[in-house]
């Protein structure tokens, strides 16, 4: 029962339309499923990956188009990270931003580790983080239709980024309950906190780490667009799934229980910080009801929604066509 790395993230827009302009056309990732909320069917939820959307590089995003912008604070998932293949590839990334207007700042070292922090057009905060002498998980393979070079593309899902009042609750719950090790600590960006803390599991490596950063001076943030809904970690199928539903009833920590989405299984529940975690297996997979070739090019619905498909599509707006 080892968590094998990051299995997705899921954030916040209010416009899904400049969503898929972004993230396909200047950041080069692949529309890999338009589909919808399977909780709330009146908002998109679009995934973004590596070629075919391989576990550990899926960005999704729901769409809540009446979205406030986010107030960014405590208890919260801070930051993301995407992985490219090295060093190099970031000063790519430097001028690409240039070129397209979008907000950054300039290289950092990071815990030992070159990254370029980013924002996206609503203020989502990215970290691009370099893979070179990584020798944990692998990454995934850029789609060979992206309008970035495969050389310099995204690769999957770097170290998600929490922020927390008091870091040793949510150490606790790694440690303790989920099997990850503490490896490494940094100074804080902002002067006067304490270092922040990284933990792994699985490989370890870029696409399987935690920062957490204490902060003592924000107030709760409340959650809008440009802001992260939840992290999802990598189990291998159902069955060790339903092994981490028993060892939460068995530690008494409150859970959704089972959940079939279609394109993978879950699980849900709240760390001790109430930042929302989920458990996703590896499979079935994104192709599992569309050709490899034509993902994310229609609206996917899974079976159980199919009859709805009619009032459900009637509630959207149309996206533009991309990759």
């Amino acid at each position: 029962m080892q968590f094998k790395g990051i299995h997705h993230v899921s954030a916040i827009t209010a416009n899904a339309a400049k969503n898929v302009t972004f993230y396909t056309e200047v950041m080069g990732m692949r529309l890999i499923k338009k589909t919808v909320n399977q909780d709330a069917t009146s908002m998109y939820h679009l995934f973004y990956g590596d070629e075919k959307g391989n576990p550990g590089t899926e960005l999704t995003f729901f769409e809540i188009s009446m979205a406030a912008p986010n107030h960014n604070g405590n208890n919260s998932i801070s930051g993301l990270s995407l992985r490219v293949p090295n060093d190099a590839a970031l000063v790519y990334w430097q001028n690409r931003f240039d070129e397209f207007g979008v907000a950054h700042q300039d290289v950092i070292d990071q815990g030992g580790r070159k990254a370029l922090p980013f924002q996206d057009f609503e203020g989502q905060r990215f970290f691009l983080v370099s893979d070179e002498g990584n020798d944990g998980v692998a990454g995934g393979k850029p789609w060979e239709k992206s309008a970035v070079p495969a050389e310099v593309g995204v690769i999957g899902l770097g170290p998600v980024h929490l922020t927390v009042p008091s870091a040793e609750p949510t150490a606790r719950t790694l440690t303790e309950l989920m099997g990850f090790r503490e490896v490494n600590r940094y100074p804080s960006p902002v002067e006067g906190q304490p270092e922040v803390i990284v933990f792994e599991t699985g490989e370890g490596g870029t696409g399987a780490e935690v920062h957490v950063e204490e902060r003592n001076d924000l107030p709760p943030e409340r959650p809008g667009r440009g802001g992260v809904h939840h992290v999802a970690f990598r189990v291998e199928d159902e069955d060790e799934l339903r092994q981490w539903i028993d060892h939460l009833r068995e530690a008494r920590i409150g859970n959704s229980g089972f959940v079939d989405r279609f394109y993978f299984k879950s699980l849900y529940f709240r760390e001790a910080n109430r930042i929302l975690f989920e458990v996703a297996t590896d499979g079935p997979g994104f192709d599992t009801d569309e050709d490899l070739e034509h993902l994310g090019e229609s609206l996917a619905l899974p079976p159980f929604l199919e009859p709805e498909r009619e009032q459900i599509e009637a509630r959207l707006k149309p996206l533009p066509t991309r990759l």
